[in-house]
């Protein structure tokens, strides 16, 4: 999912009286379909991540660690994962630039922070001790300056150990080769994810160093 769309306002379709199930996840895939008619250039993904590349994207999150922030939460797929790994309500910050997605998370998930704003301003959070950065964002389509921004205030709130997560469909590592090396940067990687449209995978950047 991303959060790169304008800020232009669409019929929102309300989940208030439906719980997170079956009714919940048809609501938010009508929503995303909508912004797509309406917007087809500006919502980049084919449709939501599966279950399976938000299974990966979550994966090693711990409840007894700190924050956990998303770039680009959508309609709150990822954002469901991270909360079905245990991480509190209050240790979850979405990010998120498109009004409607932003009030269906806000009806979604009470509790979470949500914030309204541009992932390239994700430094303003001032959060400590992030345990990860999970990006559901184009980042590779994007100027060089706003990876700069969104890595940089990232890895300024993360943990010594703590990792930014990032998706592709493509086969090299999503952030720009001259952005790696600027800020010394390492990762892993998963296999590729087969279920799920286009096929992805998980790449997972950290700094670079002995702590490591």
């Amino acid at each position: 999912m991303t959060a790169l769309v304008a800020r232009g306002g669409v019929p929102y379709l309300s989940q208030r009286g439906k719980d997170d199930g079956i009714g919940g996840r048809v609501t938010g895939f009508a929503l995303f379909m909508s912004q797509i008619l309406r917007r087809p250039g500006q919502v980049v993904a084919l449709a939501p991540s599966s279950p399976a590349l938000c299974a990966e994207m979550t994966a090693g999150l711990d409840p007894h660690k700190g924050p956990v922030i998303e770039l680009g939460a959508g309609t709150g797929v990822i954002t469901q994962a991270i909360r079905d790994r245990g991480i509190a309500a209050h240790h979850v910050h979405t990010i998120e630039m498109n009004p409607s997605f932003h009030t269906h998370l806000q009806d979604r998930f009470p509790g979470v922070h949500h914030h309204l704003m541009s992932a390239g301003d994700v430094g303003d959070l001032g959060l400590t001790d992030v345990q990860a950065v999970i990006s559901g964002l184009p980042l590779l389509s994007m100027p060089l300056g706003l990876q700069r921004a969104i890595l940089g205030g990232s890895f300024a709130q993360l943990a010594t150990t703590g990792r930014y997560v990032q998706f592709t469909y493509g086969p090299t590592p999503p952030v720009a080769k001259a952005l790696r090396e600027e800020m010394a940067l390492d990762w892993e990687q998963s296999t590729k994810i087969w279920r799920n449209m286009p096929p992805a995978r998980v790449y997972r950047f950290f700094k670079a160093g002995p702590t490591r």
